[in-house]
């Protein structure tokens, strides 16, 4: 499989911003991949999230260098509704892209702006709306909904557009734990059964590190880190970036460093007491 995704030396300024929002940056995504951006408020994350899926430089200017390859295609020469079919966006507060009457028409608003044809536009939203467990929903109004029903709903129709890599920008901020929780494994469903890419900023890292392959640090618009979960979390550099390493996951390195303890992964709490009293 080649790279769904490639960033190759991106730098971009905002108008009148004193330094670079993000410099000299570079990632290789390849296709199937699970990968979480991370870093402290103002480290460049949302930036280049808006480079990816094309709202810079088509929305936001700014001095731009560099280049970013969805699919083989730059960004830069893509128009925005090519982009829209190739790369989804999940925003961090569902309401901000929910708009229709009922959650069927708003799960079928991206495939009618494109004009898709009916008979096909009805078998996308029905496949969507299945794979997030929402289709005894259709016909209720999205306003009603619990915030993980509104999320569901917003990443069904995102779904629905048949992207090959989508962004999740802090899916999880809006979530009580066992929702937060259920968002996590529907990603980590997905990459398994579609073969989907994600590419998700999240702080609650003790979540997301379940499903990712791969994590990227960020700070002051640069790449300071990069490894597998574990490497990154249970190394010595990563809070001295501003990232939050859970408390489950301290102790583990704790417990690692002292001989106590040794596994390949990172474990969550209720399996990091199993193996503690395993020993």
């Amino acid at each position: 499989m080649g790279n769904i995704l490639e960033v190759k030396g991106l730098s971009f300024r905002y108008p009148e911003a004193p330094r670079l929002a993000v410099e000299g940056f570079d990632l290789q995504v390849p296709e199937g991949e699970v990968v979480v951006l991370a870093g402290p408020s103002g480290c460049g994350k949302s930036t280049l999230l808006r480079a990816v899926n094309g709202l810079i430089p088509h929305m936001y200017s700014g001095e731009y260098s560099g280049d970013v390859l969805v699919a083989g295609r730059s960004v830069k020469g893509s128009a925005m509704k090519d982009l829209a079919q190739t790369v989804g966006f999940l925003f961090q507060n569902p309401e901000n892209q929910i708009f229709m009457f009922t959650v069927e028409r708003d799960v079928a608003f991206g495939l009618e702006n494109l004009g898709v044809p009916r008979e096909e536009m009805r078998s996308r939203v029905d496949e969507a709306m299945g794979l997030m467990g929402i289709t005894e929903l259709a016909q209720r109004a999205p306003h009603e909904l619990s915030d993980g029903q509104k999320q569901r709903v917003a990443l069904a129709g995102v779904l629905a557009m048949r992207p090959k890599l989508v962004i999740l920008d802090e899916p999880t901020s809006l979530l009580d734990p066992e929702t937060a929780t259920e968002l996590v494994e529907l990603v980590g469903k997905l990459r398994r059964e579609l073969g989907t890419t994600f590419v998700v900023v999240e702080h609650r890292l003790d979540l997301v590190a379940r499903v990712a392959d791969r994590m990227v640090v960020m700070s002051q618009g640069k790449k300071v880190l990069e490894g597998t979960p574990r490497e990154v979390l249970l190394g010595d550099e990563a809070e001295g970036y501003g990232i939050s390493v859970p408390a489950v996951t301290r102790l583990q390195k704790l417990l690692e460093k002292d001989g106590a303890l040794k596994v390949e992964g990172l474990l969550g709490a209720e399996e990091l007491a199993a193996e503690v009293r395993r020993r």
